[in-house]
């Protein structure tokens, strides 16, 4: 009998797949138009006005290069060092003023990010890094001089501002919806944009107060829970609960805070852009007598105050308003009460 070798064949090898620097022309093509109609899809989905926002930076860049002959794409360290200090010389909103730093701050985030969405440009990890630094030499040495640019930070509305200002409010329409805005805005720690978003179904009945779905947000989506308040003047949820019933707000997908017609004051359609949220948010303020002229940032400033100076944690008011957990911006906001909480001071004196 004579010896055989048997071969026993198993499942075939993968091939080894191709490795990205060895695509041919062909294939990187495919895969440029992929990302890029990701990219646009995704910019596509921002909020129009954030949309907006980053046209008008991009506008600004496009008239920067114009006028110093630097090519439209090349966003590089030294040409956006170059762009903050033309920014810097360029008149502001009003007659008489120069660019506020915001302003400049959001030029040049909404250049790069547009170089990026819209022209398919890849600037280096970290370029507009340098331009930033340069900001904040132009910031000390105008604060040195004594100089001020733009509004500043929005004053806080607080919970005595919020008592005046809704005994103030009229029991027609209007005033019920004035009433239930503010409230709302400030219990949610809202966006004007979020707001504005907002539609019937957003607020959900339960027990113990409503469920407020922020869920159109440039910034952070949530669910904000606003309890019962303990008075009824200022209580968000019965607030609400009176201008839904008068307004007859029956549709869930119907805009939450509507239009009122200029001369009949019925209640209309279309629900309120977030400009004329912050509009709102400033007359309600001048109708109660309050001499501080609100913003519409003003109720968001002002819940962090007033919750900090109930003894809440930064984490838990950073959940209420959808600011990161350690956010610069928020800690700002606290400081102005703990410079007074806890001052080195207490005590000794």
């Amino acid at each position: 009998m004579t010896d055989r070798q048997v071969t026993v064949s198993g499942p075939a090898r993968p091939a080894t797949p191709a490795r990205p620097e060895s695509y041919d022309a062909a294939t990187r093509a495919a895969l440029e138009h992929i990302d890029g109609q990701a990219v646009r899809a995704v910019a596509d989905g921002r909020p129009e006005r954030t949309r907006t926002s980053y046209a008008q930076d991009w506008a600004s860049w496009s008239k920067f290069c114009a006028e110093t002959g630097v090519p439209l794409l090349a966003l590089t360290s030294g040409t956006l060092v170059m762009f903050v200090e033309w920014l810097w010389t360029q008149p502001g909103a009003k007659p008489g003023t120069r660019t506020a730093p915001s302003t400049i701050d959001r030029r040049l985030s909404g250049t790069v990010v547009t170089a990026r969405a819209e022209h398919s440009v890849k600037p280096e990890d970290g370029v507009a890094r340098l331009a930033g630094n340069r900001l904040k030499q132009l910031v000390k040495e105008m604060e040195a001089n004594g100089e001020t640019r733009g509004r500043g930070q929005a004053p806080p509305l607080l919970v005595d501002h919020l008592i005046r200002i809704s005994a103030a409010c009229p029991g027609n329409l209007m005033g019920l919806r004035d009433r239930a805005l503010i409230l709302m805005h400030f219990a949610v720690a809202g966006r004007e944009h979020e707001l504005a978003a907002n539609r019937v179904r957003d607020f959900t009945d339960t027990p113990a107060g409503i469920q407020a779905d922020l869920r159109v947000s440039k910034v952070r989506p949530r669910v904000v829970s606003v309890p019962y308040g303990s008075r009824p003047s200022i209580c968000p949820v019965r607030a609400w609960t009176a201008w839904k019933e008068a307004a007859s707000l029956d549709d869930p997908d119907g805009y939450a805070w509507r239009r009122l017609h200029s001369r009949w004051h019925t209640v209309m359609e279309g629900g309120l852009q977030p400009e004329s949220i912050g509009d709102v948010i400033t007359r309600v303020g001048e109708r109660a007598g309050i001499e501080i002229r609100f913003t519409g940032h003003s109720p968001r400033r002002g819940i962090a105050t007033s919750s900090r100076l109930k003894g809440h944690d930064q984490i838990v008011i950073a959940k209420q308003g959808g600011w990161a957990p350690h956010s610069k911006v928020l800690a700002g906001y606290l400081d102005v009460v703990d410079q007074w909480e806890d001052n080195a001071l207490l005590g000794v004196l």
